[in-house]
């Protein structure tokens, strides 16, 4: 770990990083929530707003937009949200494990 991720989180951090882990679905649970927690601590005030504005959106659309399921519209798209959706991918199955699994449950 650097410096930066293990300084305490100020307030808004911690609540960005709470949203990100608490979203209405496990798969954006992950997708999002581990983007966060692994970028949180050196995010500019810019990135923060933006991934604040990310998280205004419905759990379906943004599952749908991050998976690749759905090209991201021109109304929501932002370079936070490439961001994140290019980090889904780039694990492979941009959470298509996830949504298998959760069939089973």
């Amino acid at each position: 770990m650097t410096e930066d991720q293990n300084a305490p989180l100020d307030t808004r951090r911690k609540r960005v990083l709470y949203r990100a882990n608490h979203r209405g679905t496990y798969e954006n649970d992950l997708m999002i929530g581990g983007f966060v927690r692994a970028r949180i601590a050196a995010m500019s005030e810019q990135e923060l707003d933006e991934i604040e504005a990310v998280m205004e959106f419905p759990d379906a659309e943004l599952a749908d937009w991050l998976t690749g399921r759905k090209p991201i519209p021109a109304h929501a798209d932002s370079s936070m949200l490439r961001r994140i959706r290019e980090a889904a991918l780039a694990h492979g199955d941009g959470g298509a494990a996830a949504l298998e699994n959760k069939d089973h449950i």
